[in-house]
């Protein structure tokens, strides 16, 4: 192809000395590492020629004159972002680059009155600010009618502090959505040089001889990349001549140093994408065409398939609750500590794990349950449907426990809310309940080749005796979750419009742990059908009232031809002593081979 033209920024400089016209100090060269700048005096300002005009309107920018109009036209021209100030305003024609002061306020060119803050980066004379550093110039510098003498900037900010500056004010420029990706400093002084030119030519002025150039970041940057043919080789997979390469890269306006292996290769000014010798492969194997790269089979062996347990249970438990008639949810893994005290946390709980860039306010803390989550969907939900609501999550909570790096534990949480069922004239308009959510759980965990037990528990986000946790009496009674109807208290803080909430949480590290491997591996594995017939007896039992139906299900298990009890019925009153219950208790009978 054709060789980079660049753009034409040769003039006439016949004014004095520009630094008996203006001066610049940089006081924070962590946050502006370059800052160049001319005066022009005697400009006329005006509308700008109609070709500039119909080249910003096709930009969608709206013209506003012509020295404001070429700072625009060249950022998007050249990708360097420009100021223009009326000298007159600028008191004793000193550019201060500075922090703003607490609660300091600037009225920018929108007419907004913004307050300050000590982390954000102003353009200011000795007096006051002007302008907020590569986001928008102030009223009290701006170009008007009556300007004839002009200093323009050309600078490099820092990108971080930039974007914060811009999001914290809620003000996004087209200079900010160029700052914010790190300009190279050389593009400084050749947009610079641009502007000046077309300045000249449009509005006129005496241009004054040389330009400031402050530039503490001097020799900081990358300046070159090395290139290997052998890079070009392992990321491709096909060497090209060094003839290809070079004019290849040449074209596009890079300088390169040949010797034996590659090349080292000088990075454009207005390239700061161009880090590391992958970008440069890219760029060849961009122009010369990926459709001419050869096609080549695969060498080498295929990666062995590695078992994934916690991937796989995670699938599993997703399938067989999808299978249940839940809904699967995902909401984002970051929160707030004001969202998670809605649910009323244990206190042992460890700290959340504050982000130190989080992408807004709401999004600040990585969670550490994903109840909150879960009954924002309900509330949500309940607002807008009045049908059945079932859901479910799984995903990571992220726990702190002070010693090396975050415990990332998997989890699933579901909900019920709203009816049992859709409406229809055979079916119960009850309302979903505890024992929606733990049948949930039984099939879940039945699925899983685990027989849970219920014990009444305590959870601060479940309703008091409304609220059991989940044990596997087989593992030494190990807790894998727990399951209960969502407290009034806690569910009023999330304005949901539904009277209850049934809610399980079960660990899946824990039961992971539980199952073990070789217990996963047999548990999908063929059962015989037994051919004997099944009967049952019902009994009924005098027992003491803190005894509970787990564990007289249990007791009944353990021999060895019962396959199953049921409790079915509970008195308590007439003819039963005090302290005690009759339970009544189904158990069916099969022997497997007589």
């Amino acid at each position: 192809g054709n060789a980079l033209r660049h753009p034409d920024v040769e003039y006439e400089a016949k004014g004095p000395d520009v630094n008996t016209l203006a001066s610049v100090e940089i006081a924070e060269p962590d946050l502006c590492s370059r800052y160049t700048a001319t005066v022009i005096q005697g400009v006329e300002i005006g509308p700008s020629p109609q070709w500039l005009q119909d080249r910003l309107v096709s930009l969608g920018e709206r013209p506003i004159n012509n020295i404001v109009d070429i700072t625009n036209f060249v950022m998007f021209e050249l990708g360097q972002p420009l100021h223009a100030f009326d000298r007159d305003k600028v008191v004793d024609h000193k550019i201060i680059v500075r922090r703003a002061s607490d609660g300091e306020q600037l009225v920018t060119l929108d007419d907004n009155q913004r307050k300050l803050n000590s982390e954000m980066l102003v353009i200011a004379d000795p007096e006051r600010s002007i302008g907020l550093a590569g986001v928008m110039g102030g009223t009290n510098s701006e170009i008007s009618e009556s300007t004839t003498d002009v200093i323009l900037e050309s600078a490099t900010f820092e990108g971080v502090n930039n974007r914060r500056t811009a999001h914290a004010l809620e003000l996004n420029s087209q200079a900010t959505l160029r700052f914010e990706k790190s300009l190279r400093p050389g593009l400084s002084e050749v947009g610079l040089r641009r502007a000046t030119k077309l300045i000249q030519e449009i509005a006129g002025g005496t241009i004054a001889s040389g330009i400031i150039d402050v530039f503490p970041g001097k020799g900081a940057e990358q300046e070159t990349v090395r290139l290997d043919n052998a890079v070009i080789k392992r990321v491709l997979g096909v060497a090209f001549d060094s003839e290809i390469v070079e004019s290849t890269l040449g074209n596009l306006g890079f300088k390169l140093a040949a010797d034996d292996h590659g090349w080292d290769v000088s990075i454009p000014y207005w390239r700061p994408d161009i880090s590391i010798p992958e970008d440069m492969v890219e760029e060849i194997a961009r122009i010369v065409g990926y459709d001419n790269i050869p096609t080549t089979t695969l060498s080498g062996r295929p990666p062995q398939w590695q078992p994934q347990p916690a991937l796989e249970l995670r699938n599993k438990v997703i399938d067989s609750l999808v299978q249940a008639g839940m809904r699967e949810t995902i909401s984002y893994s970051a929160t707030t500590d004001d969202g998670e005290a809605r649910v009323e946390l244990p206190a042992d709980t460890p700290c959340g794990i504050k982000l130190q860039n989080p992408i807004s306010a709401e999004h600040a803390v990585m969670r550490r349950t994903l109840r909150e989550a879960v009954l924002n969907t309900v509330s949500r939900n309940s607002r807008t449907w009045r049908g059945p609501i079932a859901i479910f999550e799984t995903g990571r909570v992220f726990l702190d426990y002070g010693e090396g790096l975050p415990e990332e534990r998997q989890m699933a949480v579901g909900a019920f809310a709203g009816p049992k069922n859709e409406l229809h004239w055979d079916a119960s308009t009850a309302e979903s309940d505890f024992y929606d959510a733990k049948g949930a759980v039984e099939l879940l965990l039945d699925d899983l080749g685990i027989e849970p037990t219920f014990e009444i528990a305590e959870d601060a986000t479940f309703e008091p005796g409304r609220t059991a946790v989940i044990k596997v009496a087989s593992a030494n009674h190990t807790v894998i979750g727990v399951v209960g109807e969502v407290a009034s208290g806690v569910l009023a803080k999330f304005d949901a419009e539904v009277e209850k909430v049934a809610m399980f949480e079960l660990d899946l590290a824990a039961i992971l742990k539980v199952i073990g491997d070789s217990q996963a591996a047999d548990s999908g594995k063929f059962k015989e059908f037994v051919r004997l017939p099944a009967s049952h007896r019902d009994l009924s039992l005098i027992v003491d009232t803190g005894v509970t139906s787990g564990q007289i299900v249990e007791i009944a298990q353990r021999n060895r031809i019962i396959t199953s009890a049921t409790v079915f019925d509970i008195f308590e009153g007439k003819g039963v002593p005090d302290g005690k219950m009759a339970v009544a208790v189904r158990m069916v009978y099969q022997s497997p081979n007589k």
